[in-house]
């Protein structure tokens, strides 16, 4: 808000003069039904000129009425230290304050104003009947509560008005704009019943109540939507409101008027679906819905966050780190998905993007897809030596014989191993031949004896060497224990799981994803691969629970991207990998198409599968969060717009 300039003259009528008029339009009906207007409320059009305007105070004549201003309870936090600014000994400047300019020769007078009223020097409030100190740089008025006062400020005579603006959720409990949320609106859309201003089964979408005089109320306001940068996203224009009956708390001589319930959305899907429509705002996880005078500025706002209530308490946000593999299905070839890097790249931000939106009703972010981890690579060399292959049967005695990077290894192995220590003692001979090799045992599949065993070789600097069957006979002649060279070969796609070994994985996954292990499992690794062998499948997900050597992975291919809105291919596996949970909720009961994890809907309207249920959300913290084995989500708090880390 623009400073009120405090004249030297000790003339009590004043006058603001103002660039603009305001003015409004009668409020909308609500399919065909008239919303409640309490004739008192159509009073002034003063609202909008003296909220947002450029006020100038000059001395008038004496039959002129005094100086006014019109300014906001002063509820939210600007500062993102979740403590409402009426309560902070130190107050950041907002739009909500009104500025004033006063001369040195004024400022010697002592200032007495009202409880619902305190004065802020330098954003400290100065002590009833205290003078302001020489050298101030910054002098505001700041509203505690509702009301209108005419006061004696500086020799001047003035009439400060302030109106209160609260969020109510649907069963009309008030949310505390500083202390709590709005959270993303996590159910289809749906039509109000007869009374539109009428709480309602809704846990998501708010009402924001306007408290003050009748003179002072507006007949509409303006709901925008702010991105965590403090850009605006979405603006409601307009939005009426409509009489309702005060809150107990507040006295009888005010008035209050609440919009609709306002619908925070993800996308324009959701946005411009005709029955919520006008009362719907674009919005994302970590930034504000703001309420403003008509056509112009702040009144308060309040901060978008994960669900209010659940079972593990308010979730406010929280944040995973993606790694994303680009695997080109031949060296030196294009990526998986897009016409160059560059491109393949800003595709796999809009995927993530979009798993941020769906997500954000859980209150979870993957974090900006700008700094996304992103890796361009070619399908890694044969490097791993898989002992016991699928079926996992031990050693009946035989050797097992390949090359590395051109140089033949031979390894006897007696009868009763088991696939674990026969890649051991391989392992040891690889190491006495220079080489660097690790051993990763895997978790036995439904149609095994034991858990294969993969030998992973390296050179001494680190770069993956290069296996290659011995240069004649087989990699194995024990009659029982199986061999197998990892070779990734995506030209006729990747070999994929099925549900025998899906908690290992095939070969060519286990080849594929342990040539990229960091040794960090809080990091999700997601794989971009041109195709899946066979068709039928866009991704897939290796989780915790299964036990496996890979965990929180994903494998998606360019079917899955294409896919887009449709079936939010990589929300629904990351929606696997956070609850740990390798099942789908149509496996086991009714059919709701309108859930993130179906199992099979495919529908790119606001009754597709995006959304997530409560209990998925309290799952995913429980199975995911800081008290997870391994945490994939840690706390985000939010921080003032525009100051995001």
């Amino acid at each position: 808000m623009s400073p009120l300039a405090i004249g030297e003259s000790p003339d009590p009528g004043l006058r603001i003069t103002s660039s603009g008029q305001g003015s409004h339009s009668p409020p909308e009906a609500q399919y065909g039904r008239p919303v409640r207007q309490n004739p008192r409320m159509l009073g002034r059009a003063r609202f909008t000129c003296t909220l947002l305007a450029s006020l100038v105070l000059t001395a008038p004549t004496r039959a002129e009425p005094m100086a006014a201003a019109l300014i906001a309870v002063d509820r939210d936090d600007d500062d993102g230290d979740r403590r409402p600014d009426a309560e902070q000994q130190l107050v950041p400047t907002a739009p909500e304050l009104l500025g004033l300019k006063v001369p040195a020769a004024a400022r010697s007078t002592p200032v007495e104003l009202p409880p619902s009223l305190r004065l802020l020097v330098d954003g400290r409030a100065l002590t009833p009947g205290a003078r302001v100190p020489p050298g101030a740089q910054r002098i505001e008025l700041q509203a505690l509560r509702p009301g209108s006062h005419d006061l004696r400020l500086f020799g001047q005579s003035l009439r400060v008005s302030a109106v209160e603006v609260r969020a109510l959720d649907g069963a009309g409990k008030a949310i505390d704009l500083a202390r709590s949320h709005a959270s993303l609106q996590r159910t289809p859309p749906d039509r109000l019943g007869d009374d539109p201003l009428a709480d309602l089964d809704d846990p998501d979408a708010l009402r924001f109540l306007v408290i003050g005089t009748a003179d002072d109320l507006p007949t509409t306001v303006d709901v925008l939507s702010l991105a965590p940068s403090g850009e605006v996203m979405d603006r409601l224009a307009d939005v009426a409101l409509g009489h309702v009956s005060c809150p107990t708390d507040i006295v009888p001589t005010l008035v209050c008027g609440s919009t609709r319930p306002i619908r925070a959305v993800v996308d324009d899907i959701d946005r411009s679906h005709p029955v919520i429509a006008d009362r719907s705002l674009k919005t994302r996880l970590g930034g504000a819905l703001v309420v403003a005078a008509p056509g112009g500025g702040k009144l308060q706002m309040i901060r978008v966050g994960g669900p209010r209530a659940s079972a593990v308490g308010p979730i406010e946000r929280y944040r995973a780190r993606l790694r994303v593999h680009l695997v080109r299905a031949r060296a030196g070839g294009r990526p998986p998905v897009g016409a160059d890097d560059a491109d393949a790249a800003n595709l796999i931000r809009g995927e993530v993007e979009r798993a941020n939106m769906l997500w954000g009703a859980c209150g979870i972010s993957f974090g900006s897809p700008d700094d996304l981890d992103i890796r361009v690579v070619d399908p890694p060399r044969a490097h791993l030596l898989a002992l016991g292959c699928d079926h996992g049967l031990p050693a009946s005695g035989g050797e097992i014989r390949f090359r590395v990077d051109g140089r033949e290894i031979s390894v006897r192995v007696n009868a009763g191993m088991k696939p674990a220590a026969a890649a051991r003692v391989v392992a040891a001979a690889v190491n006495a031949a220079g080489f660097s090799a690790r051993v990763s045992d895997n978790a036995t599949i439904a149609a095994a004896a034991h858990g294969a065993s993969d030998v992973l070789i390296r050179r001494a600097g680190g770069a993956l060497s290069l296996l290659e069957p011995p240069a004649t006979g087989r990699v194995s002649t024990d009659r029982t224990l199986t061999a197998c060279l990892g070779a990734v070969d995506l030209e006729d796609g990747l070999q994929h799981f099925g549900d025998i070994d899906a908690i290992a994985g095939t070969v060519e996954e286990r080849a594929l994803i342990k040539a990229h292990d960091d040794g960090d499992p809080s990091t999700i690794d997601v794989f971009i691969v041109p195709s899946f062998a066979g068709g039928g499948r866009i991704g897939e997900s290796f989780i915790h629970a299964d036990g496996g050597a890979i965990r929180n992975t994903i494998i998606e291919d360019r079917a899955g991207l294409r896919a887009d809105r449709a079936s939010f291919t990589l929300a629904h596996e990351l929606g696997h990998v956070l609850l740990d949970d390798p099942g789908h909720p149509d496996d086991f009961g009714a059919d709701t198409p309108t859930r993130l994890m179906d199992a099979d809907a495919a529908n790119p309207s606001a009754y597709g599968p995006r959304r997530l249920l409560i209990s998925e959300c309290e799952r995913a913290v429980r199975q995911s969060g800081p008290s997870a084995p391994v945490p994939l989500l840690l706390p985000w708090p939010l921080a003032p717009l525009g100051r995001e880390p």
